[in-house]
């Protein structure tokens, strides 16, 4: 079958990697791509939140399934507009999709779920954000943006003039656009951090995976938020009990709830939790596979990627394999330096032939072929073993063969798992 892949990230360098080696799908087609899918598919130069385009691509290019990456077109309604006109798409509804595009929405939704989350109130005038704020103490407290903000919407302030700052530019500054109109001021919670993963079609939730990222930009989790600065799998307190109790305590709640309600979840469901005292907590939800994380789950996936997002598609995913492999995978994201801030693109790449698995998140190509920067996070390197020290091993001495002007990556992705205070690798200066 001709599949199209929407997205242009790591993320949808990943999904389109896996896609092409089911042997369902015979043609693959990624929109607009990036010079790593180009290795796989054919790019065509379609904006991935042009759903409109993107519509007359997949009719006019006969496409069998659609596999959305971003979370954007799925929050504006991309899979109502392709099952209106007789497509296959893997990508949950516009009204499912507010469980990431707004905080505010998904916070009630668990409340009548009877999920556990954290308190949280919604604020849209930031005199009252502030007074609430400010009856507070310093430090217990997270601000939140309602709407999509490319994974840097959530701030953790320190102090209440962090936390004041924090307010006025989300609500009055515009710092997040119509994502800031409305804020959460959310009780800060504490406990190692996870994503879960989930296949869901209705109330049929498959086999769950987890997988550990890195949004801070430096070492030790100083430094501003990213869009993620590394991953890996699995967690080294992921245990078949825990799996089990977010199974029937969080994934299995929320699809009943969902379909209950009429707004049937179907599509990958990614939960990013909290391991509290209590057990675990919502922190969030997401309606796509993350970023990095998709990138170390895709290479530990046994199964048919097509095969389950085309059941998922069909309502048929009870009756798919969704099997995951019990080999470890490190993902180490090299950057541009400055990112998240201010960055330089267009500097030459090399080293990639001999790095191994790699995946392209912000690069470009010019007429002579070459691979250049093209974003703030560049590039993914993966590395994989049998256990988290020899997927972490081989990361960074894959990364260490990768070159380009102001490279920066952090050094400690993993090393938490492996009960050592010695960092492998070392960031380089930004």
């Amino acid at each position: 079958m001709r599949v199209l892949v929407v997205g242009n990230g790591g993320r949808e360098h990943a999904l389109a990697w896996k896609l092409a080696q089911s042997e369902l799908v015979s043609e693959l087609l990624i929109a607009p791509g990036n010079p790593g899918t180009a290795a796989v598919g054919e790019n065509i130069a379609v904006g991935a939140e042009d759903v409109d385009q993107l519509l007359a691509l997949a009719l006019d290019r006969e496409v069998d399934l659609t596999v959305v990456g971003p979370e954007a077109p799925m929050v504006a309604g991309i899979a109502d507009r392709f099952i209106e006109s007789g497509l296959k798409i893997f990508a949950p509804s516009a009204a499912a999709a507010r469980l990431e595009g707004s905080k505010s929405w998904a916070k009630d939704l668990m409340g009548r779920a009877g999920v556990v989350t954290a308190r949280a109130r919604r604020f849209d005038n930031s005199e009252e954000a502030l007074a609430y704020a400010f009856s507070l103490p310093e430090g217990s407290f997270v601000i939140k943006a309602d709407g999509l903000a490319a994974g840097k919407g959530v701030l953790l302030p320190d102090t209440h003039q962090e936390a004041s700052n924090a307010i006025v530019s989300m609500i009055d500054g515009n710092a997040f656009g119509h994502s800031g109109d409305n804020l959460l001021i959310e009780d800060r919670m504490s406990g190692p951090e996870l994503s879960v993963f989930a296949f869901i079609q209705g109330e049929h939730v498959s086999a769950e995976v987890a997988a550990c990222d890195y949004k801070r930009a430096d070492d030790g989790d100083e430094g501003p938020n990213t869009g993620g600065m590394g991953a890996y799998t699995p967690p080294e307190f992921w245990t078949p009990q825990l799996a089990a109790r977010i199974r029937t305590e969080i994934l299995e709640p929320v699809a009943r709830q969902m379909a209950a309600e009429g707004n049937p979840y179907n599509g990958v469901l990614y939960a990013g939790l909290m391991l509290t005292q209590d057990g675990p907590s919502v922190i969030e939800f997401n309606c796509r596979f993350g970023d990095p994380e998709s990138e170390v789950l895709m290479p530990l996936l046994e199964s048919d990627l097509a095969a389950i997002c085309l059941a998922t598609a069909e309502g048929s995913l009870a009756d798919a394999e969704v099997q995951w492999g019990s080999s470890a995978h490190v993902g180490v994201v090299m950057t541009s330096g400055g990112y998240p801030g201010k960055y330089h693109t267009g500097l030459s790449i090399s080293g990639l032939d001999e790095a191994g698995l790699v995946f392209h998140a912000g690069t470009s190509v010019n007429e002579d072929g070459e691979i250049l920067t093209g974003g703030g996070r560049v590039l993914v390197v993966v590395g994989s073993g049998e256990d988290v020290s020899e997927a972490r091993d081989e990361a960074y001495a894959n990364v260490g063969k990768i070159e380009f002007e102001r490279e920066y990556h952090r050094g400690d992705i993993a090393e938490r798992a492996l009960g050592s205070a010695a960092a492998i690798g070392a960031g380089t200066k930004r």
